[in-house]
């Protein structure tokens, strides 16, 4: 089922984004710890991603 209001396209380009980003952090932590500098600059950014793709499942219900 697609969703209306956000995209197909735009909705899986942040689900790969996402997945990207957590698998980057997976690997960052593991080399370097959680608390690394690094793990906590990739952790923020998969943050920001799961951020944006709420905002965008928000707006889509809003204006259902």
């Amino acid at each position: 089922m697609i969703s209306k209001g956000i995209s197909a396209v735009c909705k899986q380009e942040l689900l790969a984004l996402i997945e990207k980003k957590r698998a980057e952090l997976i690997h960052i932590a593991m080399i370097n710890g959680l608390s690394s500098t690094l793990a906590i600059k990739y952790s923020q950014e998969l943050d920001t991603l799961l951020n944006e793709y709420n905002r965008k499942l928000i707006e889509k219900v809003h204006t259902s």
